[in-house]
């Protein structure tokens, strides 16, 4: 490895370290970087799920004052993203790479809709029931989308974030932004880190550039965490759809 191509990578794992802490879709900025420099395209996504596991940590560290009193919901919704996570890193090895290819970008576009509408959504979801729901309950629908986000987190990962957001926002209606982004952080991380200990065990992971990624990304996890929790929320749903529609673009 050049000294540019460590630098580049390092570089990568920053950028993708603060947006995952921000918005998620960091591996949109990695993986196509590991792809230029000549990797393989299943070692690069398996050497990048293990590098952006630190850059989650640092993230979820930031945002621990929004974390507290979620852990009624955070159990449940761990333990689908858990299992989710070791079914996605499984169908990675099993699968060939061009089996979710044609319909991520239709799940990215369908979670911008849902973030834009998360406000309204609720609002008109709680007017149906005459009262506010129970924040703290999930429900079998929410297990069953978080799981399923945690499938398709373990196979690939990009736009993993939005998917989380659009559904925890509806999921937990009301519920502030940045409390559901904080909780975000940590699935997604559970996801990277159980995909991650399946592809270690199973798969050829690149240990330098998985390195440069980690380094980076915890870097860069602290930076999105400083920073993207000063967003007021109509910010924060912004951000979320310009990388949303530049992750729609990317994979298309």
């Amino acid at each position: 490895m050049t000294l540019p191509h460590a630098l580049g990578i390092f570089g990568a794992g920053i950028v993708a370290g603060t947006i995952n802490t921000v918005v998620g879709s960091g591996t949109l900025f990695t993986f196509p970087v590991l792809l230029a420099f000549g990797y393989p395209p299943v070692t690069a996504n398996v050497s990048n799920t293990v590098g952006l596991v630190p850059g989650s940590v640092s993230g979820a560290i930031g945002y621990r004052n929004e974390l507290k009193g979620q852990t009624r919901r955070a159990i449940p919704l761990a333990t689908a993203s858990t299992i989710g996570g070791v079914t996605g890193a499984i169908l990675l090895l099993s699968l060939p790479p061009s089996a979710f290819k044609t319909i991520v970008p239709a799940f990215i576009a369908i979670a911008l809709v849902l973030i834009v509408l998360q406000p309204r959504l609720s609002r008109a979801l709680t007017a149906h029931r005459g009262r506010p729901r129970d924040r703290d309950r999930v429900g079998p629908v929410a297990t069953a989308s978080i799981f399923a986000s945690g499938v398709y987190g373990g196979y690939f990962g990009a736009a993993q974030g939005i998917l989380l957001l659009a559904i925890l926002g509806l999921s937990f209606e009301g519920e502030d932004l940045q409390r559901i982004n904080a909780l975000k952080v940590v699935l997604a991380g559970l996801v990277n880190l159980v995909a991650g200990v399946v592809f270690v065990f199973a798969a050829h992971v690149a240990w330098l550039v998985a390195l440069l990624i980690a380094i980076g990304s915890t870097i860069g996890g602290v930076l999105g965490a400083r920073y993207g929790r000063r967003l007021p929320p109509a910010a924060l749903r912004a951000v979320i759809v310009v990388v949303g529609i530049f992750a729609i673009v990317r994979l298309l």
